[in-house]
């Protein structure tokens, strides 16, 4: 199988000046709301519109399950994938609470959950029950790693048909900051040592095991860092892959793509190698705990809006951010010029 990847266009450089000029006229000293004021420049470069909206944002989350689980490089067990998808369609998790605050519309998708879930509100978008084990095998076949971005390209076109101004993307699955750090570590030559965290809460001698498991998964498939669909394929998870393709889908229809922690960002990271016009189109929300997530926004030339010593996931730092991104575009709609308050402005 193969997918053509959207037709993505840089932004566009005249909004984003005309934006600039009229945010300089806003009763306000030049530059005094900060990394706001570039913010809305960026927004209106992104959308193509001046004045850009975007309420309301939408939230995907990807479900799936990852076969490098059953070596113990996380706190949690593989059964927790599955439950957590039904958590949240009955809008339990964090990420529901926070989505909800901000009037998101939101989707989970299950993309490669190991059991099955059936529910309603769960998109069954499912390509295979779990990834392979990476440490002994492929995470997945060429073919199923184009059908992951597939998914996400067509969810995000759901999603953005449905109204949404801004897309974050988030995910489920125990053993995913294994097959993120793998993807980091493949693109990037970045030292596992350096880059591997804790994920949902390991132990000194779990932590010493997981990055030992990516070292050796590295060295067994040798993923070809300037094929990002192969390193996807080698040591990916299938989630990573739809929010990958979810996140171009957005690119692609001039939408902004609001950044969560380090999984979103290293799905990012995979969007751009694979088109590069894609980072026109990204917002970092947070800075995560995880050590890797600098690494990633440092490899995407992004600085965060938060850093709130999160590391949750599911899209939840990114739904904390998008007040300010709010901010930015009411900062431009709704605040009066100088000429039109009556205000001197010298």
């Amino acid at each position: 199988m193969s997918v053509i990847y959207p037709a993505i266009e840089p932004r566009n450089q005249e909004a984003s000046e005309q934006t600039r000029q009229h945010v300089d006229q806003l009763t306000k000293p030049l530059g005094s709301l900060g990394r706001l004021e570039q913010l809305a420049i960026e927004l209106a470069g992104m959308t193509g519109e001046t004045m850009p909206v975007v309420t309301p944002p939408g939230v995907l989350v990807f479900a799936a399950d990852h076969g490098v689980a059953r070596e113990g490089v996380s706190a949690y067990p593989q059964e927790v994938t599955a439950q957590m998808v039904l958590n949240m369609v009955h809008g339990g998790a964090g990420v529901n609470v926070f989505a909800r605050q901000i009037g998101a519309i939101q989707k989970i998708v299950d993309v490669g959950v190991a059991v099955e879930v059936e529910a309603p509100g769960v998109y069954n978008k499912r390509i295979r029950a779990g990834s392979g084990n990476m440490l002994k095998e492929a995470a997945m076949t060429a073919d199923e790693a184009t059908c992951s971005i597939a998914v996400g390209l067509d969810m995000a076109e759901a999603i953005i048909g449905e109204g949404a101004q801004v897309l974050i993307v988030g995910e489920v699955g125990i053993g995913n900051t294994t097959a993120s750090s793998a993807i980091l570590s493949a693109l990037t030559g970045a030292d596992p040592e350096q880059i591997v965290g804790r994920g949902t809460g390991l132990d000194d001698a779990g932590w010493q095991r997981k990055k030992a498991v990516v070292r050796e998964a590295l060295a067994l498939h040798r993923p070809d860092a300037t094929n990002p669909l192969d390193v996807l394929a080698k040591v990916g998870g299938l989630e990573i892959g739809a929010m990958a393709g979810a996140i171009m889908g957005a690119a692609a229809r001039r939408v902004p793509v609001l950044l969560d922690g380090f999984i979103a960002t290293v799905a990012a990271l995979l969007a751009v190698r694979m088109e590069p016009l894609v980072a026109d189109y990204l917002i970092a929300g947070h800075r995560s705990e995880e050590p890797g997530h600098d690494f990633v926004l440092q490899a995407l030339g992004k600085e965060p809006l938060l850093s709130l010593k999160l590391r949750l996931g599911e899209g939840s730092g990114a739904t904390l951010a998008f007040p300010i991104v709010e901010a930015a575009t009411r900062m431009v709609r709704e605040m009066a010029t100088f000429a039109s308050a009556g205000v001197s402005d010298r």
